[in-house]
């Protein structure tokens, strides 16, 4: 079942950007600041509207191609401006300061940071249904956090906004170690007022306790944070939260569209087709050709079918065939992760790509690798602008996962075989404990980079597990060439835009760039 956020123009509309207009003339017809955030109806409309942001093109299009294509499970060799779309997402030259893809990402994760700022700046002044208030307050806690995750996550140090600006507010950058805390903050406060379930279908894809506590574990286990994280962890895990989620016990439902939103998801960002789309700015008045899905199966689609803009590395194709399964076949999540000459176990006259076979496409030899998760095979051999695929940004896999490694780095592997095995026995493989007893702590680390690329490859995950563990470097470039450029000490984080820098004087670049 599906729910997607479907959401008025004066919602989304009460938004503020980094830039006037050389001309700012009153629209009568829109909503207004001084005539909105009176109902409970507005403030539900408003958080609505921090939702709306995810279907806009940098998180729908750009934020992937920063956290999968960047990392060393993603390659690009797309011919895109010139080159510049590759250099700046897949090969550390960046191109341009204010490379309008990269920025798009920026702007629009601002974009719902100010929305979420002006529900919490509005909505606790209305007259509503208390218990209402506190959720909706709750649900703009964890989208402002899931916001600053990512400007976190990629680009470290950055202005820390936390009530609607004013066109003269000029905030200072922040260090990373401030922004972590903020979201740990947000976070924290949302879980307590979140539900663990909603008891309306309508409400599909909201923010629940669960996912709050989910983002807040990951948040504290990217600062190493690791006995923080083991509570959150706990609740999803052995308390509350094991009597809500669960493995699918099919890999491949995770990523079918008549499979979403089941009992793996944590949280999903939910898209819908519309068919008479033609932009993807919800301030745009257009709302009728507003695009609600996702264009990342087209660019990431193979050629003759998409641009092909992004692609895998074969080397993590290789991370599946390291063990059978306990029936002596192929790892089943290789077929549902990738594209490629391989996809069926008997090679590329057998292996299906949108309704033909790999070897009437391209032939015998080509040795390309697609991400296959995200895209629509499974239900028609065209891919477009409007994917209605919901895109699964925590599964309880990963759950699982990440408690196996805050417990491993707290108190050692003993008690954390259990989650991984967990994890694997759905795949068909031997459980962990089994197939390697008797693991230290390092190498039981270096066993759970294993499973999470097996489990996790092409979701969003990779960049910052290679963050976290401290292997962003040059010594990737065997497997990505890309890495050969990386300056230790410098592309850990993206430039701050020079267009900010301009603007805001308080703003400094980080660091090398």
């Amino acid at each position: 079942m599906k729910r997607v956020f479907l959401y008025t123009f004066a919602a989304a509309t009460l938004v503020f950007s980094g830039c006037e207009n050389d001309l700012d003339i009153e629209n009568p017809n829109s909503a207004t600041i001084e005539s909105f955030w009176k109902t409970s109806a507005d403030a539900e409309l408003g958080v609505n509207a921090i939702y709306s942001t995810l279907h806009r093109g940098g998180p729908s299009r750009w934020l992937p191609f920063l956290t999968v294509i960047r990392s060393d499970e993603g390659l690009s060799n797309s011919p895109g401006a010139g080159g510049a779309l590759a250099n700046a997402m897949d090969k550390f030259i960046q191109p341009d300061y204010n490379f309008g893809d990269v920025v798009a990402v920026w702007y629009d994760m601002y974009v719902g940071i100010n929305r979420a700022n002006q529900v919490l700046d509005n909505v606790p002044a209305i007259a509503m249904n208390e218990p209402l208030k506190q959720r909706l307050l709750g649900e703009a806690k964890f989208m402002r956090a899931f916001y600053y995750y990512h400007l976190a996550s990629l680009w470290g140090n950055v202005p820390l906004m936390l009530s609607t600006p004013k066109p003269t507010d000029m905030p200072p950058t922040s260090p990373q170690a401030v922004v972590w805390a903020q979201v740990e903050k947000d976070l924290s406060e949302a879980a307590a007022a979140l539900p663990a379930v909603y008891p309306n279908d309508a409400d599909l894809g909201r923010a629940t306790k669960g996912a709050a506590y989910a983002l807040l574990a990951k948040t504290y286990m990217q600062q190493k944070k690791y006995a923080q994280a083991l509570p959150p962890l706990k609740w999803l895990v052995e308390e509350d939260g094991r009597n809500i989620y669960g493995l699918m016990e099919d890999y491949r439902d995770n990523f079918l569209i008549n499979r979403e939103n089941n009992k793996e998801s944590v949280f999903e960002i939910q898209f819908a087709e519309n068919p008479t789309e033609n932009h993807d700015d919800d301030t745009d008045p257009r709302t009728d050709q507003l695009n609600y899905g996702t264009s990342i199966a087209q660019f990431w689609a193979p050629s003759g079918i998409g641009w092909s803009d992004g692609e895998a590395h074969r080397w993590v194709t290789r991370e599946f065939l390291q063990e059978r399964t306990t029936m002596d076949t192929r790892d089943p999540r290789l077929e549902a992760s990738f594209i490629y000459d391989s996809t069926d176990a008997r090679g590329p006259s057998f292996s299906m790509v949108y309704g033909r076979t790999f070897r009437s496409r391209f032939g015998s030899n080509n040795k390309r690798v697609w991400f296959r998760k995200f895209q629509n095979d499974h239900w028609k051999d065209v891919e477009g602008y409007r994917s209605p695929n919901n895109w699964r940004f925590i599964r309880y896999s990963d759950v699982l996962l990440m408690y196996a490694e805050a417990i491993n780095a707290t108190s050692g592997p003993a008690t954390a075989y259990q989650y991984v095995d967990r994890v694997r026995q759905r795949a068909k493989l031997q459980p962990l404990s089994t197939a390697m007893p008797g693991l230290d702590q390092l190498r039981f680390l270096n066993q759970l980079k294993h499973e999470r690329i097996t489990e996790l490859s092409g979701e969003g995950h990779r960049w910052n597990d290679l963050a976290r563990w401290g292997d962003l470097g040059p010594l990737l470039a065997p497997r990505d060439p890309g890495f050969a450029n990386f300056q230790v000490g410098k592309h850990e984080f993206l430039p701050i835009p020079q267009l900010d820098l301009d603007i805001n004087q308080n703003l400094d670049q980080n660091p090398n760039w």
